[in-house]
């Protein structure tokens, strides 16, 4: 499964550390992610806040689950 982690904290590099551990897991993409999520997900250039951008951005990805930051 493709998963999308929206947000660029630690609580997001956390959440995605833990889901490129499942075995379910195909991809893993954060947006925008930051330094650390670059080393374990691929950052993608959308903003948290640009529902259109993300949502845009999960249909041409065929994203199975999307995780957003509460921030």
């Amino acid at each position: 499964m493709k998963i999308l982690v929206v947000g660029s904290g630690a609580r997001e590099h956390a959440i995605a550390w833990k889901c490129v551990q499942s075995e379910l897991t195909t991809r893993v993409y954060c947006a925008p992610g930051n330094g650390g999520t670059g080393g374990l997900a691929r950052n993608i250039p959308v903003q948290a806040d640009d529902v259109a951008g993300l949502v845009r951005f999960a249909k041409k990805e065929r994203i199975g689950l999307a995780i957003l930051g509460n921030d």
